[in-house]
């Protein structure tokens, strides 16, 4: 009944785009982490997939009025985010990569004090959201366990339940499930799947399976521009008959990857299966290979690595 109830209330909050034009940032050292990033975000599950140091946690730091930009817009609805945070901050639920918490309070008395944070003054009020949050995220039988006893994944589903404190219309998640074991995991991505059904749900991931898995649309982005972007169907879909596989001795590696436009490798059965990645077979040896997202997201990555690394010399030059 309250898990129902919490589901009615995030129903009832109009749906928005974010939509972000020309987003650049440039850190004092130098490092330019955004270039010019677009990108717009409709009402579900968003994936935003990318490599360590690709760009992402600066562009939900951005997003979150956390930092600023050097250039650019975003926009949640009507709301000029780089330029109306006190209004985005009402709005948004935000659970960072590094979530800290009091380790010697408990779940209830946590998300109740977290609660009075987000302005819900009325005890009986407050009660009962609480309490339909930690029903919603499956940790209401452990509320009053102290948090620094909770695994890993019942705080990640924590960190879920206060960002949805105060009816979010945009939650922002930033690498949720590294380090969580499988099941509790597949616990995280059903909570995902679900919350993501009523509002902007942007999860910033390096793991492609997440993305696959849970998002209806996603961008590929690394060193700060985005790469690609679209259904996660159709990216894939686009590359039938685009990747090729073969097994080969662990010796034969660097001579394949130097040879081919090999994109990834793994271990199998003390072999190694090679993946390569163009619009024809490399040679009679490779056979053809059904395309998954993991392919097109190293396929891209490589890509702009290689086009990155083409660039140097030609500096260097000038």
């Amino acid at each position: 009944m309250l898990k129902q109830a919490l589901i009615t209330i995030l129903k009832t909050k109009a749906p928005m785009n974010l939509v972000i034009e020309g987003l650049s940032k440039t850190y004092p050292n130098g490092t330019q982490a955004l270039k010019g990033v677009s990108l717009e975000i409709p009402t579900g599950m968003f994936g935003l997939l990318g490599p360590n140091g690709a760009g992402k946690s600066s562009l939900m730091r951005t997003i979150a009025t956390l930092q600023d930009a050097d250039a650019g817009s975003i926009h949640l609805g009507d709301i000029d985010v780089l330029n109306e945070k006190p209004k985005v901050r009402q709005v948004l639920g935000y659970l960072p990569q590094e979530f800290g918490v009091y380790p010697r309070m408990t779940a209830y008395q946590m998300l109740d004090h977290f609660a009075q944070l987000k302005g819900i003054k009325n005890a009986k009020e407050r009660k009962a959201t609480v309490r339909a949050l930690l029903e919603q995220t499956n940790l209401y039988r452990e509320r009053n366990i102290k948090l620094g006893n909770y695994s890993g994944g019942m705080k990640q589903r924590f960190g879920i339940a206060q960002a949805l404190l105060g009816q979010p219309k945009l939650i922002i998640v930033d690498e949720p499930t590294a380090g969580l074991d499988p099941a509790e995991r597949n616990r995280f991505h059903n909570l995902l799947s679900e919350i993501g059904e009523h509002m902007v749900v942007i999860l910033s991931t390096h793991i492609v399976e997440d993305v696959t898995n849970l998002c209806r649309h996603m961008a590929i982005i690394h060193k700060g521009e985005v790469l690609l972007k679209g259904n996660p169907r159709e990216v894939v879909e686009a590359a039938q008959g685009k990747v090729w596989k073969k097994m080969i001795a662990k010796v034969e590696l660097p001579q394949h990857q130097q040879q081919y436009n090999i994109v990834s490798s793994h271990l199998f059965d003390g072999k190694v299966i090679v993946k390569a990645f163009g619009d024809e077979c490399p040679d009679e040896s490779f056979e053809a290979s059904i395309p998954d997202l993991e392919d097109v997201y190293f396929s891209q990555i490589k890509a702009k690595e290689e086009a990155t690394n083409a660039q140097i010399p030609n500096q260097i030059q000038e």
